[in-house]
């Protein structure tokens, strides 16, 4: 073979190696409960991905994320982290998966940015506010891609359904109107753990108190740690209905509940939030979680009440319902592998941003905006009154 013919095959493959290598990439986990497990195992159906570290605080978590991690990389096991700075501080970590409880978020998407770290984290994106616009503005001075976990955003139903709506197959959407039943109710407050916790490492900047396995255990319950259900499934909810509406930020909220009847918790169960927004409509959100269990296809819905036309767009299937011909729908689809595939693609996109570094399907700003509605809905609650919302100043109106 000729010399000059042996270099070029040689420097070919040589950058394909190259290009290979630069699509690795190494992943650290932090917070291995439950969901952040499962989505841990979503991230490994890459096969150019492998979970390098994991972290967490309670080693029950951390020793069956390292097995499962283990496991699904050929007996591979990630480095084992009890804090999560130490994590960060690993340079052969590309990106990281939060998936902690919701009052470490903003600290730990700081820190993890500051280390130049790709972040992917769960919702809601922050507990107040003020954390909000303080992430917003650390994503505008920074390079990283950031990813929050709304997987309707990357679900094909979803952006199905978005293309209807600005098609004006519905005419003028005035109001949204949108439930989630379930239950939360039953069951013993937890007063036990099933190993060592370093709670006060997990307390982090919260109030000191002493041990509460009920605390750890169902921490989204507390109003201290996570904004309740309505904040939990409510930041899906809302980001759906921003999303389908082509909406921003709200200008108002306004939220009514009642009380906890849970035997875990402080916040409620059942509570109604209205959302006023600048775009000319009213999203309005039912939670009830004292109502029966329901099979998760059919615990939620979203309707949108356009003046030539209704669309009912749940978890897996949406319709499309002329004026007149409420019987049978004139547009309809389901999802071809159903909403468990929405957090597939929502890792998929966010891969492909960590690679190609284009914007992800929800990044900071999208995530703040769906956390800002559940927020306002909990201050109204707090302060009996519409709480308002500036969006020249980013700041709540007093």
């Amino acid at each position: 073979m000729p010399l000059n013919r042996r270099i070029f095959l040689m420097g070919a493959a040589a950058a394909a190696q190259k290009i290979y290598a630069a699509e690795k990439i190494s992943l650290g986990v932090i917070g291995t409960g439950g969901r952040g497990t499962f989505v841990m195992g979503v991230f490994q159906k890459d096969p150019s991905l492998r979970v390098g570290a994991v972290c967490d605080v309670y080693e029950p978590n951390l020793e069956r994320a390292l097995s499962e991690a283990s496991k699904a990389q050929g007996g591979v096991t990630p480095k084992a982290y009890r804090h999560y700075r130490q994590l960060l501080d690993d340079k052969s970590l590309d990106a990281v998966l939060i998936a902690t409880p919701e009052h470490w978020h903003h600290r730990m998407v700081l820190d993890a940015l500051a280390a130049g770290k790709d972040v992917y984290v769960e919702k809601p994106l922050c507990h107040t506010p003020q954390q909000g616009v303080e992430l917003v503005e650390a994503e505008k001075r920074s390079k990283n891609i950031v990813q929050v976990g709304m997987q309707r955003r990357s679900y094909d139903l979803y952006q199905e359904g978005r293309r209807v709506v600005a098609a004006g197959t519905l005419g003028d959407v005035r109001m949204v109107r949108s439930w989630w039943l379930n239950t939360q109710l039953g069951g013993e407050k937890v007063t036990k753990l099933k190993g060592p916790l370093d709670w006060e490492q997990w307390l982090g900047s919260t109030a000191k108190r002493p041990l509460d396995p009920d605390i750890f255990s169902r921490w989204r319950l507390y109003g201290e740690f996570a904004g309740g259900i309505v904040a939990d499934q409510g930041a899906h909810v809302f980001d759906g209905i921003h999303m389908l509406m082509g909406a921003g930020a709200p200008l108002a909220v306004t939220a009514a509940a009642g009380r906890p009847h849970a035997a875990s918790g402080d916040t409620p169960e059942s509570v109604v939030v209205t959302a006023e927004y600048p775009e000319d409509f009213i999203g309005v959100f039912t939670i009830n979680y004292a109502a029966m269990r329901y099979k998760s296809r059919y615990d939620q819905m979203n309707h949108l009440d356009g003046g030539k036309a209704r669309m009912d767009i749940g978890r897996e299937d949406f319709r499309v319902f002329a004026q007149g011909g409420e019987e049978t729908p004139i547009l309809e689809k389901r999802s071809e592998k159903g909403f468990g595939w929405a957090t597939d693609l929502h890792v998929m996109n966010f891969l492909d941003c960590v690679r190609t570094r284009k914007a992800p399907a929800a990044p900071m700003w999208l995530g703040f905006q769906a956390a800002l509605v559940v927020q306002l809905a909990n201050l109204s609650l707090k302060n009996g009154r519409r709480m308002k919302w500036n969006r020249a100043t980013s700041q709540v109106e007093v």
